[in-house]
């Protein structure tokens, strides 16, 4: 979403309406590693030779840095418009669609207690490769990991008409961020 989120925008992509949040972060749980491995072993199950790559992105998977308690995964899948190669068994093992964009799918599992966002991009699209650069740059900068920190912190203090403008108001700090660990697009 590189142009500015609007309602409009975000009502096209979205298969449920927009949700009223405010931003819940919690101390690192060294649980989370875990609880990605359990949903990567399901994930190879249910899409075997589908499932090109499967990693443990965003917060969750930064030790020591303060998070939604939301586990997020991204699979490559060679084609996620092409729902009927994959759809129907995620949604069978109870994966809950939740957006719907060219070349990307979001889906969520395990709420109440384990909540799960599941992202299917294509194995190299670029929006995985900026999520696997960004997670391995916050795990090898404290300076950097604090300072998105800082920044998760601030922002949290507010109350979002969607989760997605927190997501968005986070991106300058990530292209800043990225930057550092020369990123280039």
């Amino acid at each position: 979403m590189s142009d500015a989120l609007d309602d409009a925008k975000l009502s096209a992509i979205l298969v449920h309406p927009l949700r009223p949040t405010k931003v819940i972060l919690v101390d690192y749980d060294p649980g989370w590693p875990s609880r990605f491995a359990r949903r990567a072993a399901e994930l190879r199950k249910i899409l075997g030779g589908r499932a090109r790559l499967i990693e443990h992105i965003g917060s969750t998977s930064v030790p020591g840095l303060v998070a939604k308690p939301i586990v997020d995964i991204v699979v490559g899948i060679d084609d996620p418009d092409d729902e009927q190669a994959y759809l129907p068994d995620l949604e069978t093992a109870g994966y809950d669609l939740r957006v719907r964009e060219p070349e990307h799918r979001c889906f969520r599992i395990g709420e109440p207690d384990e909540p799960v966002n599941l992202h299917c991009y294509p194995p190299d699209h670029l929006e995985t490769r900026r999520y696997l650069a960004f997670r391995n740059r916050l795990r090898a900068s404290e300076a950097d990991r604090d300072l998105y920190a800082a920044t998760k912190r601030e922002l949290a203090k507010r109350e979002w008409r969607d989760i997605n403008y927190y997501a968005e108001a986070k991106r300058p700090v990530i292209d800043e961020i990225l930057g550092r660990a020369g990123w280039r697009e």
